[in-house]
Formats: C-alpha cells, sequence, structure tokens
C-alpha cells in the first residue's frame, strides 16, 4: 500500500464531498493519506492564500517516504500565480533518490513543465482526487491505467486511434493544451526536439483549440516534434454558427500544416476515463491498421 499526499496549489475544491469521497475510498484501499487539511482551505478562488498553496509544493522538498505519490487535490486556476517562489532546484534535488511520485492535470500542468524545463523532473498527468478518485462511481479503466503507469518500469497504452501510418520515439510531454501555451517565451516550457506531444483540454470551442495549437505551430513547437497525440476535448460541441466546422475539421486544418502525424482519439484528459501518462519519459509511438500504441519507460515506479 502506498502514502498519498495531498496538495492544493490552484482552485478552491468547489465539490468537498467528492474529494472525502476520493479520501475514503483511498483509506478503504488500505493507503494512508497525509495532508488531508488542506481539502476545505479558502482564499477568494483560490484553494488559500498564495503562501499555503506554495507551501504545498515547496514543502516536498522535505517530505519523506518511499512510494509515495503526490495528488492535486483539483485543477482550476492559480499553480501559475506560484511559478516564480517554487523551489525548483530543491524539488529537482528531492527527486534524485526514491522520488516522489507526483501526479495531477488541467491547471497543475504549469508545474509539472516547469519541472521538466529546468531540471528533466519526470511527473504524472493523471487523475486528482475530486475529479477521479472522488466521482460518484470510480472509473475502473483510470483506475487500471493509473496502477499500470506507477507500478511498471515500462508499460503500454493502447487505443484505437486516428491518424496516417506512423512509428517514432521520443521524449513524452504535454498536458493541458491552455496551461501549455500560456508557457511559451516563458522559462517553464520545456524545450523538446523530437518529442511526442501530447494535449488536451476542456471547455474550448474548437476554434479555440485551432487557435493555440496554430501559435504552437507559429512558434516553431509543434513543427519540432516527431508526432503530435490528441487526448480528449471535453465541452467543445459546435454551433449553428460554425456551419460545419468542428473539432474534426480543425484537425483536419492542422495536418494539412503539418509534415508530422496528429494521432486523434486517446482517452487523456477531464473525461472520468482518462490513462495516466508520466511526462518527460521516453515513448515509442507506433500507429497502423491494428490502431495506436505507446510504450513508455524510464520514470520512476513504485518499488515491490
Amino acid at each position: 500500500m502506498s502514502q498519498f499526499h495531498l496538495i492544493a496549489p490552484s482552485g478552491y475544491c468547489i465539490n468537498q464531498d467528492a474529494a472525502q469521497r476520493g479520501v475514503q475510498r483511498l483509506l478503504e484501499s488500505g493507503h494512508r493519506v497525509t495532508n488531508q487539511t488542506i481539502i476545505p482551505r479558502r482564499q477568494q478562488r483560490f484553494a488559500g492564500t498564495e503562501t499555503q498553496r506554495l507551501a504545498d509544493i515547496n514543502d516536498l522538498v522535505s517530505l519523506n517516504g518511499e512510494n509515495t505519490i503526490v495528488m492535486a487535490v483539483r485543477g482550476g486556476y492559480g499553480a501559475s500565480r506560484l511559478l516564480e517562489s517554487i523551489d525548483w532546484a530543491g524539488l529537482a534535488k528531492r527527486q534524485q533518490q526514491d522520488p516522489l511520485l507526483i501526479c495531477g492535470h488541467s491547471d497543475f500542468t504549469v508545474i509539472q513543465l516547469g519541472l521538466l524545463a529546468l531540471h528533466n523532473i519526470i511527473t504524472f498527468s493523471g487523475p486528482m482526487l475530486a475529479g477521479n478518485v472522488g466521482a460518484p462511481e470510480l472509473d475502473a479503466f483510470t483506475q487500471e491505467h493509473f496502477w499500470r503507469a506507477l507500478q511498471n518500469p515500462v508499460f503500454d497504452v493502447t487505443w484505437q486511434g486516428e491518424g496516417p501510418q506512423w512509428a517514432c520515439e521520443g521524449q513524452l510531454w504535454g498536458g493541458n493544451l491552455a496551461m501549455l501555451v500560456s508557457l511559451v517565451g516563458t522559462p517553464w516550457l520545456p524545450t523538446i526536439e523530437d518529442g511526442i506531444l501530447v494535449l488536451e483540454d476542456i471547455n474550448e470551442h474548437p476554434f479555440r483549440v485551432e487557435r493555440m495549437l496554430l501559435q504552437l505551430y507559429h512558434a516553431g513547437i509543434l513543427s519540432r516534434q516527431s508526432a503530435i497525440v490528441l487526448g480528449s476535448f471535453s465541452g467543445a460541441q459546435p454551433n449553428d454558427y460554425d456551419a460545419g466546422y468542428s473539432l474534426d475539421t480543425m484537425v483536419d486544418f492542422i495536418r494539412s500544416r503539418l509534415d508530422i502525424p496528429v494521432i486523434t482519439g486517446l482517452a487523456f484528459g477531464h473525461e472520468q476515463q482518462t490513462v495516466t501518462l508520466p511526462l518527460g519519459a521516453q515513448a515509442i509511438l507506433t500507429h497502423d491498421t491494428s490502431g495506436s500504441r505507446l510504450t513508455i519507460s524510464g520514470h520512476p515506479h513504485i518499488k515491490a
């Protein structure tokens, strides 16, 4: 059994019942859950003051324990306010021995990308306490893929993707598209050549998704990758004004600009069903008539 240590660097957890349900599920599964007192914390729309939320991150420098999983309570907004004050070097040093298994997504992406950019620290883009672990029904797919990523030195993610036949190898990175784009021009965006860029988002109209992808394209970031994998874009339904413009036609347009493949259909993002991906790990991507596969290695994992 593992220790789950909670952090709340972003938005106030509006669904307190879900968070408590998540804690209860973990306890009933035999895990320890530390730092629970942060769950009801609130300052305006944030999960506490800047000082409190920053401490959640910087206190990880002295957090002890092998096989400790650090899990964000929820996303929202607020992590961007902390970036210039995070003890990046201290966290990197902490991760050199018995690394913490740091997991979250959405707003948390900026901290994950900062760790990757500055010190090549691998974290997991995956479930959070309130939205996933504390969902009314815990999704079996999500649970299985979470432990698959955290318990195995090498693991596979397979899906029925769409795109051209392709095979490549590179550093796996990405996460939430809006948060990644917000880091363009800052020290916290990784500079990765020949990578496999995996992206997802929520409540962004297809034209906004296109605009963000075009920003990455115009900045030269997309063309430096070996492949792009698109996860789920929840709440991206077109409307009457779009007159046939949709997420699919948007993807076709982006593909027309690129010489590298855009593979779609991965269950990754804000849906209840999501895989867990170690950002910064090594990955082999294959896509052919039988489907899509990522074989991932080089990430920290739970030691038996």
